[in-house]
């Protein structure tokens, strides 16, 4: 999943900063600190799936084999795909579709509601709303497996 221990630095430090902002949270008891780094480690495992399976609308190579057809040698730094140097330039997915980096796609992703609508005429019933997705939303839940519809 992460390549060794910088991989996992990294990872760290994209959940408290850049991606996730998982605010330091301070305990004493053994078990509320394994608990905080288990969550830790969760998000995270989320977090590299969910990159791996939008890898085709974010600015991240999904074209592994190409990628390393471009490199000279194994020692040679990685280079990536004419895939994602088209992504790159055009900042459109083959498809069309704008590319984004993770963060600007949860940014994206944070505008799709989820509502518990009563009606005046029995506030009893209650029913979820759920916001229309735009187009960048949909591509995202289909890419992921998920029907925000349904849950």
């Amino acid at each position: 999943m992460w390549s060794g221990l910088a991989g996992v630095e990294r990872a760290f430090r994209s959940l408290k900063t850049v991606d996730l902002h998982v605010r330091p949270i301070h305990h004493w008891l053994a078990p509320r600190v394994r608990a905080h780094v288990f969550l830790c480690m969760l998000a995270c495992h989320v977090e590299w799936h969910m990159r791996e399976r939008l890898k085709p609308i974010l600015f991240d190579d999904d074209d592994p084999v190409a990628a390393a057809r471009e490199r000279a040698s194994i020692i040679a730094p990685a280079q990536p795909s004419p895939a994602a140097l088209s992504k790159r330039a055009g900042k459109l997915t083959p498809e069309g579709g704008p590319v984004h980096s993770f963060q600007s796609l949860l940014r994206d992703l944070s505008t799709c509601t989820l509502n518990w609508m009563t009606t005046t005429l029995n506030e009893a019933y209650c029913f979820p709303l759920v916001a229309t997705p735009t187009a960048v939303q949909a591509r995202t839940f289909a890419l992921l497996g998920v029907n925000p519809v349904s849950l």
